[in-house]
């Protein structure tokens, strides 16, 4: 009982910011599920809010990879609008796994030393939220150029997010990770059947 209350205690005393973000976070992932050019809009917003909660609670990493996500967010939109036509998508696309295993190796590759550099500012889990932020900004690449493949990278990547910000009292943000999850399986079966229809 301790700890349900300790755990309720915690989600009343969540900020009105971290909400808005979560919101919008949510509004981010059920676009981008229906290729719908308007989820860059709600990932500007999120991106912009989160920048500033991580930094407040020592996630240098994952706030300097907001900063990036929130360029991304203007780079999506124009990639987005770009590959559109009045009637089609910009086209789903599959990457053969060696091009995969490149961007694993020279992603992981840059793990090592961002976690070194965040450890000597004294961010918390350093190496964790490295490995985060290094294949979060790969995978955000290959959602914006729509390579089909970006849902596995955020399975793994976003199961290691929602233990380390659960770990730093962000419940809701947790939350909102586990939410995402569930999301990216049914992302997996929306891109499949619109990458078979094309």
């Amino acid at each position: 009982m301790d700890i349900l209350n300790q755990i309720l205690t915690a989600w009343t005393a969540q900020s009105l910011l971290e909400m808005v973000a979560v919101i919008c976070g949510i509004f981010y992932l059920v676009l981008v599920v229906k290729e719908n050019i308007w989820c860059w809009l709600f990932a500007f917003v999120s991106t912009s809010i989160y920048i500033y909660l991580f930094h407040a609670v020592s996630l240098f990493s994952e706030s300097l990879l907001n900063v990036f996500y929130l360029v991304m967010a203007v780079y999506g939109w124009w990639q987005w609008t770009k590959g559109e036509t009045n009637d089609h998508h910009k086209p789903i696309i599959k990457w053969p796994w060696q091009k995969h295993l490149k961007l694993i190796i020279i992603t992981g590759l840059c793990v090592p030393f961002l976690g070194y550099y965040m450890s000597s500012l004294k961010a918390d889990f350093a190496y964790w939220d490295a490995f985060t932020t290094c294949f979060a900004v790969a995978t955000t690449f290959l959602v914006v150029w729509k390579v089909f493949e970006n849902w596995y990278y955020w399975l793994v990547i976003n199961s290691v997010s929602a233990v380390l910000f659960w770990h730093k009292g962000l419940y809701l943000t947790a939350s909102l990770f586990g939410v995402y999850l569930v999301m990216i399986v049914m992302g997996i079966t929306a891109w499949q059947k619109a990458y078979e229809q094309q």
